[in-house]
């Protein structure tokens, strides 16, 4: 009985931890570290060719900088570095949190992706991306998305 109960317990184990895998693809701990311009947002010099950037809840922008312990910053010093893709003024609204993974930058041991609204004058249908404030990986704009001028 005893060693039924063990068994029991080992393959809920085995299944909690395999549903809690990261599903993220797109993490990179040796990317190079996010830099500031004078303005107080990160300095992009890279668009994404990959349609899936941003867009899937896979492969998440990485904004990780410093730390986590505010929680709207990062997200703040993305979005104002970007513009529609004819230099439109975007405007940005966080939906929700989605998508929970494992992280070691979380007093939780786990993370959310923020789901953000994106719009700008002229455009059709407003886009969605996927924000992860607590992995790193290589900035990029998404594909649809310019840099904003200076």
């Amino acid at each position: 009985m005893k060693k039924t109960i063990l068994f029991i317990a080992l393959i809920i184990t085995i299944a909690s931890c395999s549903s809690t895998q990261s599903t993220l693809k797109n993490t990179d701990d040796n990317a190079p570290d996010l830099m500031l311009s004078q303005d107080n947002v990160f300095v992009i010099t890279v668009y994404s060719k990959d349609k899936k950037y941003g867009y899937d809840k896979d492969y998440p922008v990485n904004i990780f900088f410093n730390n986590t312990a505010n929680e709207t910053i990062n997200q703040q010093r993305f979005f104002n570095a970007l513009a529609g893709p004819n230099g439109e003024k975007i405007t940005y609204t966080k939906l929700e949190n989605c998508c929970p993974f494992p992280t070691k930058r979380s007093e939780l041991g786990a993370g959310f992706l923020d789901v953000y609204e994106i719009k700008w004058k002229g455009q059709k249908k407003p886009i969605q991306l996927y924000v992860n404030i607590y992995e790193k990986g290589m900035l990029m704009v998404p594909v649809g998305l310019s840099i904003k001028k200076q």
